[in-house]
């Protein structure tokens, strides 16, 4: 198959061509320039698709939650994309693909799309390119674009700038739940879901966040939504429904007030400035040899600072633009 220039995979990708879909994301991933115009007109034909974060630490049952969760979905008629971010290979870097493996059973589905994507060191639980797969599936027509995060901690709460709807993952007998709301991985939640609620201990986890929820320890942002607790259990299916319906009820809820437009705002101004760092940290590889090198040399015989040497180096690659 002939290298086909990304421009020319727009359209097709527009139509829903899984084939272009795919390569698309393989080539947004890679980070090359070549695909930026395409990337960038696939931008402007989004703002369709629901994005849906889950997030928790590991353990909590995301990936087996999601697996039911779009299976749910896709029952109700509409297009379910699912970006799944999972640690990177310390050999390939590439993904381990645990999640993709988890899903086999929605293979097949034309009106499901399952991509796994690796962390390639960048932290906060998403790829570096988390957000350009959710464009080319959003301009591709998927209803719901649902990001599982890596999972790597409690402090990994980057999805919440990421999202419209933040869901929060815990289970079971992972902890103490005060210490996991100072790491701040509890506060980000629109929805709450204690997994494995077949288990006798999951009732405590279930009334602590609801004692929570009453003490006022809603972080939502929005006023007009109380954070629900749905208690689910992916083996025996029980309150997947339930979920599917709060996910739903979130939208509408934003929609309804100015909070879909506040985050919006919120991911394209982080989207923006992620992509400055990216562009920034590009040209100092460019330079390691030269530029950078030579500031360093300096700075290891005191001859400038770190503050010094990052304005010098700043102004030259503007110059040299």
């Amino acid at each position: 198959m002939r290298n086909v220039p990304s421009l020319e995979l727009v359209d097709r990708v527009a139509a829903g061509d899984i084939g272009a879909i795919a390569r698309m994301i393989t080539r947004a991933e890679s980070g090359q320039e070549e695909c930026r115009p395409a990337l960038a007109e696939i931008y402007r034909r989004t703002g369709r698709a629901h994005i849906v974060g889950i997030t928790g630490v590991p353990g909590s049952g995301k990936s087996t939650l999601m697996g039911k969760l779009t299976a749910t979905i896709r029952t109700t008629g509409r297009k379910v994309a699912v970006v799944a971010i999972d640690p990177s290979s310390p050999f390939s870097g590439g993904a381990i693909l645990g999640d993709r493996i988890r899903m086999n059973e929605l293979a097949g589905d034309k009106g499901i799309f399952i991509r796994s994507m690796a962390t390639r060191g960048s932290l906060g639980g998403l790829a570096r390119a988390t957000l350009d797969a959710v464009d080319v599936l959003d301009a591709a027509g998927f209803d719901l674009i649902l990001i599982e995060t890596v999972g790597v901690g409690q402090d990994e709460v980057d999805i919440v700038q990421a999202a419209h709807t933040t869901i929060v993952v815990s289970a079971p007998g992972l902890g103490d739940d005060i210490q996991a709301i100072k790491a701040g991985i509890l506060e980000i939640a629109d929805i709450h879901v204690v997994s494995k609620c077949d288990r006798p201990d999951s009732n405590k986890t279930i009334v602590d966040l609801k004692g929570m929820m009453t003490l006022g320890l809603n972080f939502s942002g929005n006023s007009n939504w109380r954070v629900p607790v749905i208690a689910t259990s992916a083996l025996k299916l029980e309150g997947i429904a339930e979920l599917v319906e709060a996910i739903g009820q979130h939208r509408k809820a934003l929609e309804s007030s100015d909070e879909l437009d506040a985050r919006r705002k919120r991911i394209a101004e982080r989207r923006m400035l992620k992509t400055a760092e990216e562009i920034l940290r590009d040209e100092f590889e460019k330079h390691r040899d030269g530029k950078v090198s030579a500031l360093v040399s300096q700075m290891l015989a005191h001859k400038t600072n770190p503050y010094s040497a990052a304005q010098d180096l700043l102004a030259e690659i503007r110059m040299e633009k």
